[in-house]
């Protein structure tokens, strides 16, 4: 049975790093290559996240030519774990014999995507609300294609 990324996030750990193991953790469990994190596509998703908390909305950009994955947390601050746990928590919900999803899928299919090869991300927080934002390239999730 696959687990969850089961490594401790400690505040002195960056998020660059803590996501790169948090990602690659599950695409090792697939055997699709590992990511590298990329500047500029976290420099995009903190300018996303910033405008969303900014505005107070939760959606992606209408000119998206990344995939994206949008995690939101209201209370207490969310960590890299929690916030990739989550989003791979999907995968009980993808069929790889099928290729379908029963329910939502795509963010867990975005992490492991096998042609993904750079990922960048960003956080910001007003108050009690967080949003996490995480940019991929090339995008995944492309109609009739296997994510590996």
């Amino acid at each position: 049975m696959l687990g969850t990324f089961p490594v401790p996030f400690f505040a002195s750990d960056s998020i660059e790093s803590a996501m790169l193991a948090a990602h690659n953790y599950y695409r090792k469990q697939v055997g699709t290559p590992p990511l590298v994190w990329s500047g500029p596509l976290a420099s995009a998703a903190q300018s996303w996240a910033d405008y969303l908390v900014r505005t107070g909305l939760y959606k992606h950009p209408p000119d998206l030519q990344f995939g994206e994955n949008l995690f939101e947390a209201v209370g207490p601050p969310a960590d890299v774990p929690q916030v990739v746990n989550a989003w791979a928590a999907e995968r009980s919900a993808y069929d790889g014999r099928t290729n379908t999803c029963s329910a939502r899928c795509g963010h867990y299919t975005q992490i492991v995507w096998r042609d993904t090869k750079q990922f960048g991300c960003g956080v910001a927080r007003k108050g009690r609300r967080q949003v996490w934002v995480c940019n991929y390239d090339p995008p995944g999730n492309i109609v009739g294609e296997r994510p590996y």
